[in-house]
């Protein structure tokens, strides 16, 4: 497997000794100690099938970096993939019959099942035809992260290399079967398509659902029920959403700030109409996370709401400002009014911020975040947001309407 930017969850120093526990190889050929040109983790496998060598080389690109916590991977350098591709497909080239790369780059995929059907959200994988392009002796690019689904084998034009990547969230399987000359081992013919998964013809794996009846078993505190929503509560990625909206609220009340973030990449599953469990929380923000509270100035605040416009991460969900934009007009120019209190938001004005750690940090390009000092803590996300639905009987579902897009 390829390292990508979900490994680091629980830092750098955790991940490099759990990927020596895989019974596999865990490969990253651009990953290196900072400052250094000691690799973090092993660059490339060989692996044989019925006589058959194949040579595996993995890498991640700069804007999965991005979407990782800053200090979770601050120690570590992760190059420019290019050069370190071709290191490994030099050292290997002679001693197999195919070269494989796995990639983890490209712009970050919008966290929705459904964001293949919806044009606005869709990716592309421009990232790995440039690389493609940029080395050669790559028979296969397999890659992953934009989840920029190609529905049939996409072969660049000057190096033959075979490119495919599946769509998210596990809606699709890719296939690819190769032809090799039985003398040369060159490839003759390839066959490849996604193939769309669904889970009503399938049963469960017997050995996951073992897996999943002991953890839940051992842990039955997850299957509590904590609070009552008036109704479904769903998620945007680039428009404001419930979920967004109930976050952000939840971290305004609990923190006790004037204003709240939470960036729409975080949160990967819709909550459900009443009854409200452990679970639907983990499942909605599934990242060990602290609410930081920071002071931001209006101008700070201004920066990251033109950032939110370029919808690169998706439309930053708020709480305590009252916002209208214009899609219509070039980046950077987007936010046409922002007010706070009923009052324009003056750029000098400092007000009280609560954000996931993420976010703080200057997580998925809102580095604005980081420029503010951390004042104090108020708890994991998830306890924050199930303290918040413990105040009320029934949580209403917050009304729209915080941010206004002229264009629409």
């Amino acid at each position: 497997m390829a390292i990508g930017n979900h490994e680091f969850e629980y830092g750098h120093e955790i991940f490099a000794w759990q990927k020596n526990r895989a019974p596999f190889p865990v490969l990253g050929a651009n990953f290196f100690y900072k400052d250094t040109d000691h690799p973090y983790a092993q660059a490339h496998a060989i692996i044989e099938r019925d006589g058959i060598r194949i040579g595996v080389v993995g890498i991640m690109g700069q804007d999965a970096v991005s979407a990782i916590i800053p200090s979770f991977i601050a120690p570590l350098d992760v190059t420019v993939p290019a050069e370190a591709v071709q290191r490994s497909v030099d050292e290997i080239r002679d001693e197999v019959d195919l070269v494989v790369l796995l990639t983890h780059q490209g712009k970050t995929a919008p966290m929705q099942t459904d964001a293949e059907s919806d044009p606005r959200l869709q990716r592309d994988i421009d990232a790995d035809i440039n690389l493609a392009g940029a080395v050669t002796g790559v028979d296969v690019l397999f890659a992953g992260h934009a989840d920029a689904g190609t529905p049939e084998p996409v072969i660049h034009p000057e190096t033959g290399t075979i490119i495919m990547q599946t769509y998210g969230q596990a809606t699709h399987l890719g296939y690819l079967q190769l032809s090799l000359d039985p003398e040369t081992r060159e490839i003759t013919g390839h066959d490849g398509r996604l193939i769309p998964v669904d889970p009503a013809l399938h049963a469960p794996d017997p050995a996951i659902v073992a897996k999943l009846t002991a953890y839940r078993n051992a842990y039955p505190d997850i299957r509590k029920v904590i609070g009552k929503t008036a109704a479904r509560m769903n998620r945007r990625y680039i428009e404001e959403s419930d979920v967004g909206h109930l976050f952000a609220d939840a971290f305004v009340t609990i923190a006790d700030t004037d204003i709240g973030f939470v960036h729409s990449g975080s949160l990967r599953k819709d909550l459900p109409g009443g009854d409200i469990r452990v679970v639907d929380l983990l499942d909605t923000y599934p990242f060990v996370d602290d609410v930081i509270v920071k002071e931001m100035s209006g101008e700070q605040i201004r920066r990251a709401l033109e950032q939110s416009f370029t919808l690169e991460r998706g439309l930053l969900q708020v709480s305590g400002l009252e916002i209208t934009y214009d899609l219509g007009q070039p980046l950077g120019q987007r936010l046409v009014s922002v007010s706070y209190g009923g009052a324009d938001l003056d750029n000098d004005l400092r007000l009280l911020v609560a954000a996931p750690g993420f976010l703080a940090e200057g997580g998925d390009l809102y580095t604005m975040f980081a420029e503010s000092e951390e004042i104090r803590r108020a708890g994991k996300v998830s306890d924050a947001i199930a303290a918040y639905l413990a105040m009320q009987e029934i949580v209403p579902v917050p009304a729209r309407g915080r941010q206004v897009d002229l264009a629409r």
